[in-house]
């Protein structure tokens, strides 16, 4: 394969989902939600789908909205990794 071929693939396409749990060190846990339409009645039901993904940062906090990628296994839960920090969560200095 010559340069010009590898560059053309696709890269994958990243996913938004909100941070669930930052207490892992380089790992926090994405709760990706969708809408699936139901088979019968054609109601759209909100489906979620959590996944560990790679932080190596540590920048994420719980209630970000975070952009993923997937990419090769980095342990045997783990194989997303976070791209960027779309929206931070608000910070609560009530405590």
């Amino acid at each position: 394969m010559s340069a010009a071929e590898t560059s053309d693939k696709p890269k994958h396409r990243p996913t938004i989902g909100r941070v669930v749990s930052n207490k892992m060190q380089k790992s926090v846990t994405v709760s990706i939600e969708r809408l699936v339409r139901h088979p019968a009645y054609g109601k759209f039901i909100r489906r979620t789908t959590k996944v560990m993904a790679h932080d190596e940062d540590g920048a994420c906090r719980e209630g970000d909205t975070v952009a993923i990628v997937e990419c090769r296994p980095i342990s045997k839960r783990k194989s997303w990794r976070v791209v960027e920090i779309v929206a931070r969560a608000p910070v609560d200095n009530a405590g």
